[in-house]
């Protein structure tokens, strides 16, 4: 009887071990960081979509300045002329200054609006395109977590963990397969 109970506690306690140490077996937890940011700037796409911003930016930054040309010789021409001008005339000239003031500054509002929309839709195209890539890469590496550095609020990191540099080769691979 002591033989079955000393027995029964061994397989009992070798039970418990093989459960205890399967707990302990869990799968490792890896951890890789990407800098989305620095994929747009550095990838043919991000660098083709930076070069269109920019562009569009010198185009509103050129028609301002015309407008801006037009209402500062229109304000000089009503300062050096407002004692040789009619009063009907210098009226105009006023009413002329102020609507193309309003046209300045509507034209800076849908500019500023128009180019807000242009990154908008750059940039989700870019995270659209880019995003697969990186579950695709955290798949294949059997990472547990990706953190975004550019909004996680990481303040240090092993430069080991860092992906970034493997997401741009894979996304100027994919675009250019596609081409």
């Amino acid at each position: 009887m002591i033989i079955k109970k000393t027995r029964t506690i061994f397989f009992l306690i070798l039970f418990l071990m093989a459960f205890a140490f399967q707990g302990f077996a869990q799968k490792t937890f890896t951890v890789a960081v990407v800098n989305p940011e620095k994929v747009f700037q550095n990838s043919n796409e991000g660098k083709k979509a930076l070069f269109q911003l920019q562009e569009k930016r010198q185009k509103i930054q050129s028609d301002i300045s015309s407008l801006d040309n037009q209402i500062l010789s229109l304000e000089t021409k009503l300062k050096t002329q407002r004692l040789t001008l009619t009063f009907e005339a210098a009226q105009q000239l006023t009413l002329d200054l102020d609507s193309m003031k309003t046209k300045h500054k509507r034209f800076e509002e849908d500019f500023t609006k128009e180019y807000q929309q242009l990154e908008f839709r750059l940039y989700n195209k870019f995270r659209s395109d880019v995003f697969p890539i990186i579950d695709s890469l955290a798949r294949e590496k059997e990472f547990s977590l990706v953190l975004d550095l550019s909004s996680s609020g990481v303040l240090y990191f092993d430069t080991a963990f860092d992906i970034t540099d493997e997401v741009v080769r894979r996304y100027n691979a994919s675009k250019a397969n596609k081409k």
